[in-house]
């Protein structure tokens, strides 16, 4: 995988009961009623894990992330969760045999999707149940005009070592999934963020799809960058009545048994 910018754990839980909802939303369409065992791949901060713990308080849970920055932040919140630096990519013997594996908007950060699923499928138990949430949100307006800015030949983004951020079609998981079971379900949400101003809708971004470009940036120039996209975004987005702002984010789900 390439090189990855450091991660900011209170950047990302600025929102953090906006980026938590899925991992609820996605927990609750688990069957499983007494799991002994649960690994959560791209765990960040923590508060997917504790989803988690509080749907199946008497299951082991193992929450692994590459960053050290969110696995810090989740060790020293949540006491009672094993949490590890773990590139999930890599491999590791000791991952097997797991009743649920979980992963909430982690793995649009990882490549190959059409060999890795089939891989992480492999390390449940039988009858467990690979449970994924992804942003599929790249029409969403900010998502097209931060990348057009990014783009600019004046910001010199060409040359950086670009981290994966891509899913695959709908219909393309569809087929990965049917080629491992006949249990398995595929759905989309897209959540209505009521935003206070289009500046927290940026703020949103900075903790995730646009950390990497301003992490290779200096103080004033990545100043420049986020006041350039917020004044694109100004334009787009209109407030609503109560002087809010939607900020409109669809993502994909499935569930798959073994």
């Amino acid at each position: 995988m390439p090189n990855k910018s450091e991660w900011d754990s209170e950047q990302y839980l600025k929102f953090k009961a906006q980026r938590t909802q899925p991992a609820i939303d996605l927990a609750r369409r688990i069957g499983l009623t007494d799991p002994m065992s649960i690994l959560d791949i791209g765990c960040g901060p923590g508060n997917s894990t504790k989803v988690l713990k509080d749907r199946f308080p008497k299951a082991h849970i193992l929450g692994v992330d590459s960053s050290e920055n969110m696995i810090d932040k989740a060790k020293a919140t949540y006491s009672d969760i094993e949490f590890k630096v773990l590139d999930i990519t890599d491999e590791n013997p000791s991952l097997e045999n797991f009743d649920i594996i979980f992963s909430n908007a982690c793995l649009q950060w990882i490549p190959n999707h059409r060999q890795f699923i089939p891989k992480i499928f492999k390390k449940l138990s039988k009858g467990g149940v690979l449970a994924v949430q992804m942003p599929i949100n790249s029409q969403e307006m900010l998502f097209k005009i931060m990348s057009e800015t990014i783009n600019e030949d004046k910001w010199n983004f060409t040359s950086m070592s670009e981290e994966p951020n891509t899913t695959l079609m709908c219909e393309e998981y569809f087929d990965i999934l049917s080629s491992l079971t006949d249990s398995f379900d595929i759905w989309e949400t897209v959540y209505y963020h009521n935003m206070p101003s289009v500046d927290a809708m940026v703020e949103w971004i900075k903790g995730t799809r646009l950390r990497p470009y301003l992490n290779a940036l200096n103080s004033i120039e990545a100043k420049k960058l986020t006041d350039e996209i917020t004044e694109k975004a100004a334009k787009v987005y209109k407030k609503q009545k109560n002087g809010e702002v939607i900020f409109k984010f669809r993502r994909l789900f499935f569930t798959a048994t073994r």
